[in-house]
């Protein structure tokens, strides 16, 4: 039985995620309510990954891409994200772009800092992501505006960013 997962953070980029899990399903996309991205997931201290902050406010949400895993990928998944440890999991009501109501899991962070600031290369994998999936105009322009800083080890942004010289 496959699972529905809503990737709004690096894992929107499909090469990112087929990567990690080269049988998932690209389904669609979809807006969670009531949360706003963050980069403020706490990176064993030196830098900040997404996070869906609940807000409450009506007007803030977040658009992703929802992604059919197997149930042997989401174990993969949690793995890879550090389930229990950095992140924790939770199912979400999330609308389509078609407007139809369905539930997701996704991953929030329980380790948070909010001073964390992204690499580059991590922001590059949210950027191309909202940018493939043709998310609204305005949104890319939140995600650009995001400040980022260099990652000091130069050999994990090229092994980061090689995946899209494809």
């Amino acid at each position: 039985m496959p699972v529905s997962y809503f990737a709004y953070g690096s894992n929107m980029a499909t090469h990112r995620l087929l990567q990690r899990l080269p049988k998932a399903k690209l389904s669609g996309l979809a807006k969670l309510a009531q949360h706003r991205l963050s980069f403020r997931k706490n990176d064993a201290g030196f830098s900040g990954k997404c996070d869906i902050e609940l807000t409450g406010r009506v007007d803030d949400e977040v658009i992703g891409v929802i992604y059919e895993i197997s149930f042997e990928d989401k174990q993969i998944l949690d793995q890879i994200e550090g389930l229990g440890s950095g992140y924790d999991e939770k199912t979400v009501e999330l609308r389509t772009v078609s407007g139809q109501t369905l539930f997701a899991i996704t991953y929030f962070a329980i380790d948070i800092n909010k001073s964390m600031i992204p690499y580059h290369w991590y922001k590059q994998h949210v950027l191309r992501g909202a940018i493939e999936h043709n998310l609204p105009q305005d949104y890319i322009k939140l995600i650009e505006a995001t400040p980022s800083k260099p990652d000091p080890d130069d050999r994990r942004t090229l092994r980061e960013l090689a995946i899209y010289d494809n």
